[in-house]
């Protein structure tokens, strides 16, 4: 009897053994980050979040992970959810809050800014609007011409979910309340990022980052109206504004040793000898963490770093938006850079930070790209290789697109959950491109080209382990690792520079016929 206990004991024992094991494993299998799978009935509501800003993060890296309803295995069944009419173009990005208590309720908002400076408020389930404010042109026109100024910058959140930041055509950038719209008018709201207006655009979105001293800042760059054969006065600049107490710094990239001065036309007024320089990319910098940095690029028309210029220059600044002695922390200026410097060529679009291989011996990475066709890979430890401002080349690799096209665009990076290898995803005029960063034979990192398509796409994002970029007429999600199509839409208008979100189970884009479009599974949200 005794012994036929035991052997019962020792079974039981071993069958609870089994499905301690058999849990373990399944827990493991859903711990693993992969595609999404299919919602079913009864699943878990997952946790609602946040798109605060262009790209979804700090770095503008266009890659989320939060995300875990649409994903690879079910994209293919988005339809439309809901196609809303805006109150103008909104020509960049939109973001969104979850879960906002409004007077009617709580709500999960999206927020637009269009080229006319309305922000508007809309329901994100439904695309109905809460409440819009106006920002209009006015008096202001475009250099030498009768056309109203106009800007192509998207909103910003405060990382706090109370405030709403967006800039205005009167050359300010304002600041509203999530829930109503209500515009804060003190502690230095709203606060002066041009004194130009006919003459400096707001062309980049605007971003948030909080730095190690716990500071949450606000950037908005200024670049310049294209117009050809007008006179140009402007002095592309960042404005860096402290969320905390509404000072402000900034940094001009041409005549730089004039710190925190908005060149005017007043006379008696600071001036600048030098003019047409402009921050253009559509995020107009990059937060690293780990260096506690912000990096950006300036582009056109004199580089003379004697006379504190930076053109054509990727630099490096503290996150409050100032240098060191009125210069930048570190510079890099491709060696060709008088070339370059004749159409503003590589700062269309921004550096993108690149996560290094753990074997790597230089762990602080960057991608720049541009109007010429090329995409070079930096140090962000020492962008020129030399260990100081203000000298030529020093690029760790230098390649040409297999295009050869320019790029407006941001490029999206990607660290694949599967291998935590980095990759890069580059849109051009005529292609997307996906590299991945890897290893040379003497560990050096170098970016090896591995898909193109031919996509006229704007700026890629990555969200669950799919990639989606949209063009003129469409709207397409691709395989990231191997580029083959997963879904694509047809139902867009014309694009610019917009480009899309994905949150809480549904994407979002606006087009250029003043449209907010929604995609969901099945064309409904998700309980």
């Amino acid at each position: 009897m005794r012994k036929n206990g035991l052997a019962s004991a020792a079974l039981v024992l071993a069958i609870l053994v089994l499905i301690g094991l058999v849990g373990v494993a399944v827990y493991r299998q859903l711990s693993v980050p992969g595609p999404s799978l299919p919602i079913t009935q009864g699943a878990i509501t997952p946790a609602k979040h946040d798109w605060l800003q262009f790209n979804a993060n700090p770095q503008h890296s266009g890659s989320d992970n939060q995300e875990n309803i649409i994903g690879a295995a079910n994209v293919g069944s988005l339809q439309k959810l809901f196609q809303a009419d805006l109150t103008g173009v909104a020509d960049g990005a939109p973001v969104y809050l979850a879960g906002v208590s409004t007077p009617n309720g709580s709500k999960n908002l999206l927020f637009v800014t269009t080229r006319s400076g309305d922000i508007a408020a809309l329901d994100a389930n439904t695309g109905s609007q809460l409440w819009v404010q106006h920002q209009p042109a006015g008096s202001c026109m475009v250099i030498d011409t009768t056309v109203p100024c106009y800007t192509t910058s998207s909103p910003a959140l405060d990382p706090n979910r109370q405030y709403l930041y967006s800039y205005g055509l009167d050359g300010y950038v304002h600041k509203y309340g999530v829930a109503d719209g209500l515009e804060v008018k003190s502690g230095g709201w709203p606060e002066l990022t041009t004194a130009k207006t006919g003459d400096e655009k707001g062309s980049s979105a605007l971003a948030v980052v909080t730095a190690k001293d716990g500071n949450s800042y606000l950037y908005m760059a200024h670049a310049y109206y294209p117009i050809a054969g007008a006179r140009k006065q402007n002095q592309g600049h960042l404005t860096t504004i402290n969320l905390r107490d509404g000072s402000q710094h900034v940094f001009n990239t041409v005549c730089s040793d004039q710190t925190d001065v908005h060149f005017d036309f007043q006379a008696g007024s600071p001036k600048c000898h030098a003019t047409e320089d402009g921050i253009w990319a559509r995020n107009p910098l990059v937060y690293s963490p780990d260096l506690d940095k912000i990096f950006l690029t300036a582009g056109c028309c004199t580089l003379d770093q004697a006379k504190h210029n930076w053109s054509e220059t990727v630099f490096a600044l503290h996150p409050d938006g100032t240098g060191r002695e009125g210069d930048p922390l570190d510079t890099y200026t491709p060696a060709d850079f008088q070339k370059l410097d004749e159409a503003s060529q590589i700062a269309s679009s921004a550096p993108a930070l690149l996560p290094a291989p753990p074997t790597s011996k230089i762990k602080h990475l960057a991608a720049q790209s541009g109007k010429d066709g090329k995409l070079r890979l930096l140090n962000l430890d020492n962008l020129s290789g030399q260990g100081k401002i203000g000298q030529r080349g020093g690029e760790l690799q230098l390649i040409t697109l297999p295009d050869n096209k320019p790029v407006f665009t941001t490029l999206a990076v990607w660290v694949n959950p599967a291998n935590t290898t980095t990759w890069l995803y580059v849109a051009s005029t005529t292609i997307l491109a996906a590299y991945k960063l890897t290893m040379d034979g003497s560990d050096d990192p170098i970016l090896q080209l591995m898909w193109q398509k031919a996509e006229n796409s704007n700026s890629p994002i990555i969200v669950n382990n799919v990639l989606y970029a949209v063009h003129s007429g469409s709207l397409v999600a691709f395989d990231p690792i191997t580029g083959n199509q997963l879904w694509r839409s047809n139902d867009l208008g014309n694009i610019h520079w917009q480009s899309p979100i994905v949150v809480n189970g549904v994407v979002y884009v606006t087009d250029e016929n003043s449209k907010l479009l929604a995609y969901a599974l099945n064309g409904k949200l998700e309980p």
